[in-house]
């Protein structure tokens, strides 16, 4: 995502707790900061991806955080998927300080983020957000990055992306089991599912990656279980029933605990084929 903003045109200040990204943006021309306290000391537009609330809250209200040196009229985008309770008493935290904090959470993968084609849905103030569009078209899809509402309605919306996306994976995961274990080739259900109405995103990327066992992580499933966590939390926080979100969750809980939370996460469907008494990969190549 850096990378397309550099590619983009946009001088980058950039800070990670990881050295290796951060080496390879400075070749590409961006300028390295020690810590974020710098970055806010240097930049009135700054971006956040990090993998949990805890992290977010640390980088931007910690010691060295963002919030001890950050301007009066800079705009903070973050673009991790958090609780949208914590994105929104960070968002006043920032108004508080004459400065104006989105949630941009995002859809599209590892494909999407390095295509500069990912779908991003931004809660917070309406002119920060016209404001800063061209720093998120470098980035996105520009048709598909949407203010979806005020402070938290982004992270709301990811909310609802990862439940969609794990009803999808569970109920493909089910389909390829009940063709493998009728005598059907799975992959060509697949083929011909993608012709019609169930065709989905889900079905085309990770149906492959299911028929083929090929879960290298593009999105590991620890964090997928973090977002389930969220899910979970944001549901009982509304009084939403949720059933199948539910089942879900425990699917996701039980790859995690055969150990494959490094595993891209459209591994969950190996906890259904487990179940089901079948061998995988599915496929005999």
């Amino acid at each position: 995502m850096a990378l397309n903003l550099r590619k983009a045109g946009f001088p980058l200040v950039v800070h990670s707790r990881s050295p290796k990204p951060v080496d390879e943006l400075v070749a590409a021309g961006a300028e390295r900061a020690g810590s974020a306290q710098e970055v806010a000391r240097r930049c009135t537009r700054i971006i956040t991806m990090l993998p949990d609330s805890a992290d977010v809250e640390e980088v931007v209200e910690g010691p060295d955080g963002i919030f001890s040196a950050i301007q009066p009229g800079t705009i903070v985008i973050d673009m991790s998927s958090i609780s949208p309770a914590v994105a929104r008493r960070l968002a006043e935290a920032a108004r508080g300080r004459g400065a104006t904090m989105l949630d941009a959470p995002v859809s599209g993968g590892e494909i999407g983020a390095v295509s500069g084609t990912l779908s991003i849905m931004v809660g917070g103030d309406a002119a920060a957000f016209e404001q800063v569009k061209p720093i998120f078209a470098a980035m996105g899809n520009p048709e598909r990055i949407i203010r979806i509402g005020d402070a938290g309605a982004g992270q709301l919306c990811k909310v609802c992306n990862q439940m969609v996306i794990g009803g999808t994976l569970a109920v493909v995961s089910e389909a390829f089991a009940l063709a493998r274990k009728a005598g059907v080739d799975a992959a060509k259900v697949r083929d011909a599912l993608l012709g019609g109405f169930a065709a989905s995103k889900v079905l085309e990327v990770h149906g492959e990656r299911m028929i083929k066992g090929n879960y290298k992580p593009g999105f590991r499933a620890e964090l997928y279980a973090k977002d389930y966590r969220i899910a979970g939390e944001t549901l009982a926080a509304n009084q939403v029933p949720a059933a199948v979100t539910a089942e879900v969750q425990a699917l996701v809980m039980a790859l995690i605990a055969a150990g494959r939370g490094k595993d891209d996460y459209s591994a969950l469907a190996t906890v259904v084929f487990d179940l089901a008494g079948l061998s995988h990969p599915l496929s005999s190549s």
